[in-house]
């Protein structure tokens, strides 16, 4: 993903809007998160954790930190994520993670780039 042109320019984008946040500690990157803020509907467009860093808290802390900064109820915080039937789904660990922060599995969404199902998750805000 990080070779993708695209990915490139999403996250320039993000930046120039300051909706992307990245978690340090010193000069290592922990993890980082790209973040629709357009009311009443929250986009998560990217999140990732280094997989030394998985299950610390890093994920939870820039999710928490974006909605404090970013969401305004009433609404909803979106992601699209691994569809039930992926294999990525266990790997990831994505679905567990969302889920255990409230977010619940709503309607199917298209594929992935490698043909794999995703679906939506879906949290909302009061």
């Amino acid at each position: 993903m990080v070779e993708d042109p695209g990915f490139h320019s999403a996250v320039d984008r993000h930046i120039r809007r300051s909706t992307a946040l990245v978690a340090v500690s010193g000069w290592d990157v922990l993890g980082g998160l790209l973040f629709g803020s357009k009311a009443p509907i929250y986009h998560i467009h990217w999140l990732v954790v280094s997989e030394e860093e998985r299950g610390k808290g890093v994920g939870r802390a820039l999710m928490a930190e974006a909605a404090r900064r970013f969401v305004r109820g009433p609404g909803s915080i979106e992601v699209i994520t691994f569809g039930a039937d992926h294999p990525g789904a266990v790997a990831s660990g994505a679905r567990v993670f969302y889920e255990c922060l409230g977010f619940s599995p709503a309607e199917a969404a298209d594929p992935g780039p490698e043909g794999g199902s995703r679906q939506v998750h879906r949290r909302a805000v009061i």
